[in-house]
C-alpha cells in the first residue's frame, strides 16, 4: 500500500514538473513570437522612415523647382491660388510644357551624396556604431525637411534634398547590415516598408497640395518621421543581448563570449530557416567565425564579386526605371487632362511607388531568382516611354498611369529579391559587409539614370 501511494506520489511530481517545463517552453515560444514581431515591425517602420524624405523629394521636384523659377523670375507670373505653383515659364514654347531645369537636377542632388556614403562607408563604416548612425540620419532628415521649407533659392532647396540624400544613404546601408543580428524574416519588413515610404510619401504629398496646403507646409508637416524612426529604432526593436549600440562593432567588450554566443544563437535560427526553405543550400562553415573580427580586403573583394550576379541585374533595373520617372515622365503631359501638369506628375509618382509597395511586400508569396528577366522588362518600359515621348501616340494619362505601376512593380521585385538570396548565398561571416555593398547597386543605376535624364530633357526640350 505505502509503495503503491509512493508511486502515485511520484507519479504526481513528474506530471507537475512536465506541466511546469512545458509553461516555461510555451511562455519561451510566445516571447520569441514577441521578438519576432517586434523586430519584424521595427524594420518595418525604419524602411518606411528612411526612404520617406527620398520619395518626397521626387514628388516635389516639380513643384521645387516651378516656384523657385516664380520667385525668381524677372517678369512677374503669380502662382495659382491652389498652392500648386503651376506656373507656366514664358520661355516655354515648346510641346512638352517643360521646366527650364528638369526634374533630373532634384534627383541627382537626392542620388549623388547616397552614392558618395555607399561608395565609401562600406569599407569603415564598421567602426561607427549604429546608435550613432541612427542619430546622424535622423538629424540629416529634419535638416531637409526645414531647408527645402524655408528655402528661397534653387540652391537652398537642393542642400535640403542633398541633406535627404545623406540621411537615406547611411540608412539604407546601416539598417541592411543590421538585418544580420536578427533572424532572416526582419529583410522582409524592411522591404515592404520601404515600399511602404513609396507609398505614403507620394501619396500623403499629393493628398496635402491638392487638398489645398501649399508644399511648404506640407513639408512641415513631416518632420513626424524622422521622430518615428528613432522612437522604432530606440524602443521597438528587440535587439539581442551584448549588442554594440554605442560601441565599436569589433571591440572586444560588447563582442566578447556572451555577444559570441549570441551571434551563433541568431546564426543557428536563420539557418534552421534556411534548412526549411532551401535545404539544398546548407552547406556552410563553421559558426564561429561570423565573431572572429573584421574582413580582409581579399575576402571583400571575394565577395564583392560574388554579389556582382545579383547587383548588376539589380542596377540595370533601377537605371531604366529612373531614367523614366525622371527623365520621361515630366514630359508626358496630357493638355486636354482635368488634371493640371503638376498634378499628372505627382499622381505618376505615386502609382509607380503603389506597384513598389505591392512588389516589396510579395516576398512571402513568391521568390523571383532570375533578376536579369526582371532588368530586361524595365529596358522594355523605357524604349515604349520614350517612343510615346517622341511621337506622342498616347491619348490620355490613365494609360501611362498603367504602365507605370507595373514598372513599380518589376522595380521592387528586383530589390527585395536581390537582397533576399544575397542573405541567403553568403556566408554567416560576409552577410553583414554583403548586405551593405549591394546597397550601392540601385543608387549607382539611379545616379547614372539622372546623368542620362538631362541631355533627353534638352533634346525634347528643344523640339
Amino acid at each position: 500500500m505505502k509503495m503503491r501511494r509512493g508511486c502515485e506520489t511520484r507519479q504526481i511530481m513528474d506530471e507537475a514538473d512536465s506541466l511546469d517545463a512545458d509553461r516555461v517552453i510555451t511562455h519561451n515560444q510566445v516571447e520569441g513570437r514577441s521578438s519576432k514581431i517586434r523586430n519584424w515591425s521595427g524594420f518595418w517602420v525604419l524602411g518606411l522612415c528612411n526612404n520617406f524624405a527620398y520619395v518626397v523629394m521626387l514628388s516635389a521636384a516639380h513643384d521645387i523647382l516651378t516656384k523657385q523659377q516664380s520667385d525668381n523670375s524677372t517678369t512677374p507670373t503669380p502662382p495659382s491660388l491652389d498652392g500648386n505653383f503651376e506656373v507656366r515659364n514664358s520661355s516655354n514654347s515648346t510641346r512638352y510644357d517643360c521646366n527650364p531645369v528638369s526634374t533630373a537636377v532634384v534627383l541627382l542632388a537626392d542620388i549623388l551624396p547616397s552614392l558618395v556614403i555607399k561608395l565609401s562607408a562600406t569599407f569603415y563604416i564598421h567602426h561607427v556604431p549604429y546608435g550613432f548612425r541612427v542619430l546622424f540620419c535622423v538629424g540629416a532628415t529634419v535638416t531637409s525637411f526645414l531647408l527645402v521649407s524655408f528655402s528661397t533659392t534653387i540652391s537652398m532647396s537642393i542642400l535640403g534634398v542633398v541633406f535627404a540624400s545623406m540621411g537615406s544613404g547611411l540608412g539604407e546601408l546601416s539598417f541592411l547590415s543590421l538585418t544580420a543580428f536578427f533572424s532572416s524574416d526582419v529583410l522582409e519588413g524592411w522591404g515592404s516598408g520601404t515600399g511602404g515610404a513609396g507609398v505614403a510619401g507620394a501619396l500623403m504629398y499629393s493628398a496635402l497640395t491638392q487638398a489645398g496646403l501649399s508644399p511648404p507646409d506640407t513639408l512641415l508637416t513631416m518632420l513626424v518621421v524622422p521622430v518615428a524612426m528613432l522612437l522604432s529604432y530606440f524602443f521597438l526593436l528587440a535587439f539581442p543581448p551584448m549588442f554594440p549600440q554605442w560601441r565599436r562593432l569589433r571591440e572586444a567588450g560588447p563582442m566578447g563570449r556572451g555577444g559570441a554566443e549570441e551571434r551563433r544563437r541568431l546564426m543557428d535560427e536563420r539557418e534552421e530557416e534556411e534548412e526549411e526553405e532551401e535545404s539544398e543550400q546548407q552547406e556552410k562553415g563553421p559558426r564561429e567565425d561570423r565573431a572572429s573580427g573584421p574582413l580582409s580586403c581579399t575576402e571583400k573583394m571575394r565577395t564583392i564579386k560574388m554579389i556582382l550576379k545579383f547587383v548588376l541585374p539589380l542596377g540595370t533595373v533601377y537605371y531604366a526605371e529612373y531614367f523614366i520617372n525622371q527623365g520621361l515622365l515630366e514630359l508626358l503631359f496630357f493638355p486636354k487632362s482635368t488634371m493640371t501638369h503638376a498634378e499628372q506628375y505627382r499622381w505618376y509618382q505615386t502609382l509607380y511607388q503603389v506597384g513598389v509597395l505591392v512588389s516589396r511586400s510579395s516576398l512571402r508569396c513568391v521568390k523571383i531568382r532570375n533578376l536579369w528577366a526582371l532588368a530586361l522588362l524595365q529596358m522594355v518600359n523605357a524604349v515604349f516611354l520614350l517612343s510615346a515621348v517622341y511621337f506622342q501616340f498616347l491619348p490620355a494619362p490613365w494609360l501611362v498611369l498603367i504602365v507605370v505601376l507595373y514598372e513599380g512593380l518589376l522595380g521592387g521585385a528586383a530589390y527585395v529579391n536581390t537582397f533576399y538570396f544575397i542573405s541567403k548565398e553568403s556566408g554567416d561571416r560576409e552577410r553583414e559587409f554583403a548586405m551593405a555593398a549591394a546597397s550601392v547597386g540601385d543608387t549607382l543605376g539611379i545616379a547614372l539614370a539622372a546623368l542620362t535624364a538631362f541631355p533627353a530633357h534638352s533634346y525634347f526640350c528643344s523640339l
